[in-house]
C-alpha cells in the first residue's frame, strides 16, 4: 500500500517543489493550504502515511492544529517544517508528539528519513494495535 504524506502548507512554489520531490521518492501526497482544510478533508486514521505540516499557517497555526488532533485522538505523525528555528517552538512541537522538527528549505536527506521514520513507527502501532485487538 502506497503511503500518503499530507502537506500542510500556505506556500503554493514549496507545495509545488515538495510534491514533485515525494512522489519522486514513491509516495502519495495531498496538498492543503491550510489547516482548516486539512481538518475539512481528514485521512481516516488507519491510512499509511504522515503529516508535513507547517508551523506558521495563517488562521489554524500548526501546533493549533497538532493539538487538536491530539485531543480528537488521530495516531498520524507528524514532520513540523518551519522557514525559522524557534528553539520555544520546536520544544513545544516535539513535546506535544511531533516526529521531527526541519527548517526550510530542508534537504531530501533530512526530509525523506524524517518521513519514513515518522511512517515506520505508525505503521508498527497499527500493526500491534491489530495484534492486540485479535
Amino acid at each position: 500500500m502506497l503511503s500518503t504524506v499530507h502537506v500542510v502548507d500556505d506556500d503554493a512554489s514549496f507545495q509545488t517543489a515538495i510534491r514533485r520531490r515525494l512522489e519522486l521518492a514513491g509516495y502519495a501526497v495531498q496538498v492543503y493550504s491550510s489547516a482548516e482544510q486539512f481538518l475539512d478533508q481528514q485521512p481516516p486514521d488507519n491510512q499509511s502515511g504522515c503529516l508535513l505540516l507547517d508551523v506558521q499557517l495563517p488562521g489554524l497555526s500548526g501546533l493549533a492544529l497538532q493539538s487538536r488532533l491530539r485531543e480528537a485522538g488521530s495516531k498520524l505523525p507528524i514532520v513540523f517544517i518551519s522557514g525559522r528555528a524557534e528553539i520555544p517552538t520546536t520544544v513545544s512541537a516535539i513535546k506535544a508528539g511531533a516526529e521531527d522538527f526541519l527548517i526550510k528549505p530542508v534537504a531530501s536527506g533530512d526530509l525523506l528519513p524524517a518521513i519514513e521514520r515518522a511512517i515506520a513507527r505508525q505503521d508498527a502501532l497499527q500493526k500491534n494495535q491489530s495484534e492486540l485487538d485479535l
